[in-house]
Order: C-alpha cells, then sequence, then structure tokens
C-alpha cells in the first residue's frame, strides 16, 4: 500500500497561549511545538496498515522549515519518505488543503490519513476539504479501520456518542480520531534512521486564503465565586442565583 499521511506542526496541549501585541495571532515566546496530537494516530494508522498490507508511508507537512523536527519524528516512529511545502504563512483551511492535494496528486496514494481537527485552530476541515479536491471519499473522525479487497471499512463517531460503520472504495481519506489506536514511541533505531532520511523541500505554492483572523483575544475574566451561606438555608438562595444570575437552571 501507498500510504500518505498530512501532519501539522502545532503548540503542544499544554502551551499557555497569549495574543501576540498587533492581535492578529498568537505570541509564540515560551510556547513548544509538537506533531497536532490526532495526527498521531494517522501516523499510527499508517504505520499499522505498512506493517498489515506492506508498502509505504510518505508523510506530508505544510510549513516552515522548523516543521523539519517533527517530521522526522515521524519517520522516527516508522514512517519511510517525508516532504516539506515550505510556506511561512498560517494558512486557513483551504490553502492547506489546496497546497496538500497538489502535492499528494503527484505522488501514488492507496489511503490518505491525517488528525480529524488540529489542536491549535480546530476547524476540523482540511481533510474534507483535500478530498474533495482530490476527487476522493472521505470518512471523518475515525475510532476504527481495515482495509481488503480495496476497500476500507471505518468506524466513525457520530451524534449522541453512537458510532457507524461505512466502507469505501480506495483509495480514500480517513481522517482519525483518539480512540482509533495507541500512538507509538521513536524507538532508537527509528531515530537513527530520521537523521539518514532526506526530507524533500518544495515551495507550497499555497492559493489565497479564504478566511481572514480578524482579532485574537483572551476570554473575560471569571467573576469571583460567591458564597451564600451553609447548610440546608442556603439552598433557596443557591437555587435563586443559579437560575435567575448564573442562568443554568
Amino acid at each position: 500500500m501507498e500510504i500518505i499521511v498530512c501532519i501539522k506542526r502545532a503548540p503542544t496541549t499544554d502551551a499557555r497561549i497569549k495574543p501576540a501585541a498587533d492581535g492578529k495571532g498568537y505570541d509564540p515566546a515560551g510556547v513548544n511545538y509538537d506533531i497536532s496530537e490526532y495526527d498521531k494516530f494517522a501516523i499510527e494508522a499508517g504505520i499499522q496498515l505498512k506493517e498489515k498490507h506492506g508498502g509505504k508511508v510518505t508523510v506530508i507537512s505544510l510549513g516552515s522549515t522548523n516543521n523539519t523536527k517533527d517530521i522526522r519524528t515521524a519517520i522516527a516512529m516508522g514512517c519511510d519518505a517525508a516532504f516539506l511545502l515550505v510556506d511561512d504563512a498560517d494558512h486557513d483551511s483551504f490553502a492547506t488543503a489546496s497546497a496538500l492535494a497538489a502535492k499528494i496528486k503527484e505522488l501514488p496514494h492507496d489511503m490518505v490519513l491525517c488528525g480529524w481537527n488540529s489542536v491549535d485552530k480546530q476547524a476540523a476541515q482540511t481533510g474534507q476539504i483535500m478530498a474533495e479536491l482530490l476527487d476522493l471519499p472521505c470518512v471523518t473522525v475515525a475510532t476504527g479501520l481495515d482495509v481488503a479487497d480495496g476497500k476500507a471499512t471505518v468506524e466513525r463517531e457520530i451524534d449522541g456518542g453512537m458510532k457507524e460503520k461505512v466502507v469505501v472504495n480506495l483509495p480514500a481519506v480517513v481522517t482519525c480520531q483518539k480512540g482509533l489506536n495507541n500512538p507509538r514511541s521513536a524507538t532508537m533505531k527509528g531515530i537513527m534512521a530520521a537523521k539518514r532520511t532526506k526530507v524533500e523541500e518544495s515551495p507550497a505554492n499555497a492559493p489565497a486564503d479564504l478566511l481572514t483572523l480578524v482579532k485574537l483575544s483572551q476570554p473575560p475574566a471569571r467573576p469571583e465565586g460567591k458564597i451564600v451561606g451553609k447548610g440546608a438555608e442556603a439552598v433557596p438562595e443557591l437555587v435563586s442565583l443559579l437560575r435567575n444570575e448564573a442562568k443554568v437552571i
């Protein structure tokens, strides 16, 4: 199988994000970065498919040359080849998907995997747009994946905590959710292989964004808590405040 995994470099989930001085983005000072959390499930899914069916896993990332570190982490986990589409701009989902799809069209691909969402922008659109541009079927928020006889059987989350199982012809795009697998750690052998593997770099040639960030700001500070009393005597006042002030009941 020829498997492509699209990954994004994003702030770690414990990063304390502050708006930049111009309000058009966040201040990168003191922020640590890693592969976007849900993309790790896509990497693991790709490696498992390779281990079961043979073939190759190719990583593609869009971003600055800083992405090379995270690409090499994916290689150390078990991916085989990598492409970096170099672009310093922070693109929206459409421009990102367009650049990725253009590169994927140049490569053999039986399966295209990515995270269902990015931990920073959380637009949850890139995979679907990419599938449309590639004219491929797309299954989102996958929590189960199996491939046989040129088809992918995918279990996915739907509303109400329920799940459904769908079957699509390959090639296809699948976006991956927590619960699909447990991403492995890099091995020493993988780390050494990652150092030797060439990361092919080329200009992203991304189109203009369709979405413009107008302003980024911190949420308003929470008001201080109230102590309304003690024991059963405080219940009527508490209920009144919850109903009339907090409006939660």
